[in-house]
């Protein structure tokens, strides 16, 4: 009996391990795959098309304004070109992303609020959505979208990364290294990002990077 009970422990225990290595070879494939179309994660390339958030558009890029804006002003510069991400750039798209950075001034060139206000153009390390594009965003953070601390981290840390640094490496190495490390950066404490000031929680850092935005009639 004890070793026809220990034979039926062992036997389960074969199935059990069995059923954990199938499910996380299918978690590996399924983490390794493209986003099928449809997904969630492929909707920049419907918005492209989306007459509501096209801004401007010439032969090489699209520029769209965010659906979800994390701040008073904040666009997406994409190629028309198919470029999953920033890996997958190589030193013959040098050129196009200088456009996009080129464009990207252009839009802020042309805003009025750009008189007391800073803007940013950058990647983030690592994006959520599928498309390489290029964000535009003011500084201001003003925005109702702007709801938790991945939304704020991603922005005002280095898992923030400016268009003209992503340039500079493509230039000199000929690819973008991977910025997977930067995925902690998501993680730090909450802090503004002018007097670099903790807070404790959204709210109170909502309300008091308000204190940092200028008025119109300020200097800037």
């Amino acid at each position: 009996w004890p070793a026809m009970m220990a034979a039926k422990g062992n036997a389960f225990s074969v199935l059990m391990n069995s059923q954990k290595r199938k499910l996380a070879e299918g978690a590996a494939k399924t983490a390794s795959q493209p986003a099928k179309k449809g997904h969630w994660s492929m909707g920049l390339l419907s918005s492209m098309e989306d007459p509501a958030l096209r801004v401007d558009s010439d032969e090489k890029v699209v520029i769209i304004k965010d659906k979800y804006p994390k701040a008073r002003y904040h666009w997406l510069i994409l190629p028309r070109e198919n470029i999953p991400s920033l890996k997958a750039v190589s030193s013959a798209q040098l050129d196009l992303l200088k456009h996009m950075h080129t464009k990207g001034q252009e839009l802020i060139d042309k805003t009025e609020d750009a008189k007391h206000l800073s803007f940013r153009l950058g990647y983030h390390a690592i994006p959520s959505m599928s498309h390489l594009h290029l964000h535009v965003i003011s500084q201001d953070f003003d925005s109702p979208c702007l709801k938790n601390k991945k939304h704020w981290n991603s922005f005002t840390t280095d898992y923030f990364i400016d268009s003209e640094d992503i340039m500079e490496e493509l230039e000199t190495e000929g690819k973008i290294s991977d910025k997977g490390s930067r995925n902690d950066r998501l993680k730090d404490p909450l802090r503004c990002h002018v007097c670099k000031k903790e807070q404790v929680n959204m709210p109170k850092l909502k309300a008091h990077i308000l204190s940092h935005i200028p008025n119109p009639g300020d200097k800037k």
